[in-house]
C-alpha cells in the first residue's frame, strides 16, 4: 500500500473538500507513491511522534492537527515546524492530516466523543447544508436493481443508520434511436415506448462522480437519462458536534465526574449548573463553543466542547450547562477511531502496514 492508498481510505470517510475553507487537510509532506510499513495515528505532530514514529518503523503519519496549517514563510530548521519539517524529510516519513473534515463526519471527532460519554441515538448537532444531491435515472423494471445496487456500492442511498434507500415509480418512456444508435429495447428509427422506472436515490456531493459514473457503467441504455438535483432540509451526511441521549437521567454532579473520568481531565471548567437532570447531552470536539444557540435548541441539558470563553458560560447560565473539558481531551478519544478504522481497512491486503495509536503526549496544556 502506498501513502495515496491509505489517502483514499481517510478521504472516502471524511472528505478534504468538505472542510472549512481556511484548513489545510491531506498530505502535507511526503511522496504520494512511497510505500507505507507502518501508521502512526496521533492527536498532533510533533518532534516527539516523530521520535516515536522512527522507533516503531512507521513511515507515515496520520494527524488530526495539520502540521502546516498557515502558509510558511521558511523553514526554519531549528524550531517549530520546520524542524518537523526537516526530521521528516531526513527520515523519509510522510504526513497526513485530516482535521475539520474529520470534525464534519458520522463516526468523526464529535461521535467518537458522545460514544464516549454513553450517550446513544447520535446525530448532528448541526448538520452541514448543500453537500447533498438527489440522482434520478429512467431504467426498465427489470435492471432497476442492477442499477440500484451500482449506484449504493459506489456511495449513493444512505440516510442516517440506513443504507440502500431508494424510491422507485413506475411510467413509460419513448425514444427513436439514429441509424448508428444501437437501443437496448427495440429498433433504431423506430419510436419506441418501454415501461420504465423512475429510480431516485441522495447522495453526498463528494461522491457524486462516482456514482455517476456506477450508474451509466449498470445502465443497459447507451445513452440513459439522469437527472441531478440539490437537496434541502435532507438528512445530512456532514455537520458540526453531535448530539445524544442517555440510558437514564443522571444528576449534573454525577455526569460531570464521569466526563472528567472518562476524558482523563484533571479539571473542568463549567457555567453553574441549573438544576436539570441530564437527559440529553451535546458535544463538540475542540472549539465548539460557537455551537451553544444549537445546543439550546436541541434540548440538551448539557453542552460538552472546549476552548469557551467568558461571556459564553455568561450566555449559557440558567439555560444549559456547558463544560469546557479541554482541547486535547474532547478531540483525543477520534485518534484511537482513526487507527481502527485504517486497520480495519488494511488487514488482509497483501505487504499491509502495522497501523498504530501513538503513545507520545502532545497535550501543551498543564494543570497545576
Amino acid at each position: 500500500m502506498t501513502v495515496r492508498d491509505v489517502a483514499k481510505i481517510l478521504e472516502a470517510w471524511a472528505p478534504p473538500a468538505i472542510a472549512w475553507e481556511r484548513d489545510n487537510p491531506g498530505l502535507q509532506v511526503g511522496d504520494p507513491g512511497a510505500r507505507v510499513k507502518g501508521i502512526l495515528v496521533s492527536l498532533d505532530l510533533t518532534p516527539a511522534v516523530v521520535s516515536e514514529a522512527r522507533r516503531r518503523g512507521a513511515n507515515l503519519i496520520v494527524s488530526h492537527h495539520p502540521l502546516l496549517f498557515r502558509p510558511l514563510r521558511s523553514v526554519d530548521v531549528g524550531s517549530g515546524a520546520g524542524s518537523v519539517v526537516a526530521a521528516l524529510v531526513r527520515h523519509r516519513i510522510s504526513a497526513y492530516a485530516a482535521h475539520t473534515n474529520l470534525d464534519f463526519v458520522r463516526g468523526g471527532t464529535s461521535f467518537v466523543l458522545a460514544q464516549r460519554l454513553g450517550l446513544t441515538g447520535v446525530r448532528f448537532l448541526s448538520p452541514l447544508a448543500g453537500w447533498e444531491r438527489k440522482v434520478v435515472t429512467f431504467v426498465p423494471e427489470a435492471d432497476a436493481d442492477r442499477v440500484m445496487e451500482a449506484m449504493a456500492s459506489a456511495g449513493a442511498g444512505r440516510i442516517g443508520e440506513y443504507e440502500r434507500c431508494s424510491f422507485r415509480s413506475a411510467g413509460t418512456g419513448t425514444f427513436r434511436g439514429s441509424a448508428r444508435s444501437r437501443p437496448a429495447v427495440g429498433r433504431a428509427l423506430r419510436l419506441e415506448r418501454v415501461p420504465e422506472v423512475r429510480l431516485e436515490m441522495v447522495v453526498p456531493a463528494t461522491s457524486l462522480e462516482g456514482v455517476l459514473g456506477a450508474l451509466r457503467a449498470a445502465h443497459p441504455y447507451e445513452e440513459p437519462a439522469v437527472d441531478v438535483h440539490g437537496v434541502e432540509g435532507g438528512a445530512a451526511g456532514f455537520g458540526m458536534g453531535a448530539v445524544g441521549e442517555l440510558a437514564e437521567g443522571v444528576a449534573p454532579g454525577a455526569f460531570l465526574r464521569m466526563i472528567r473520568s472518562r476524558l482523563g481531565v484533571a479539571r473542568l471548567r463549567t457555567s453553574a449548573e441549573t438544576g436539570e437532570v441530564v437527559r440529553r447531552v451535546a458535544v463538540c470536539g475542540g472549539s465548539g463553543a460557537d455551537l451553544l444557540p444549537e445546543a439550546i435548541r436541541a434540548g440538551a441539558q448539557m453542552f460538552v466542547t472546549a476552548d469557551v470563553r467568558y461571556h459564553t458560560f455568561q450566555e449559557a447560565a440558567g439555560r444549559i450547562v456547558i463544560v469546557d473539558a479541554g482541547h486535547h481531551e474532547t478531540e483525543f478519544p477520534v485518534v484511537a477511531a482513526v487507527a481502527g478504522r485504517l486497520r480495519a481497512a488494511c488487514a488482509g491486503k497483501r505487504g499491509a502496514p502495522f497501523v498504530a495509536a501513538a503513545a507520545s503526549e502532545t497535550n501543551p496544556v498543564r494543570h497545576r
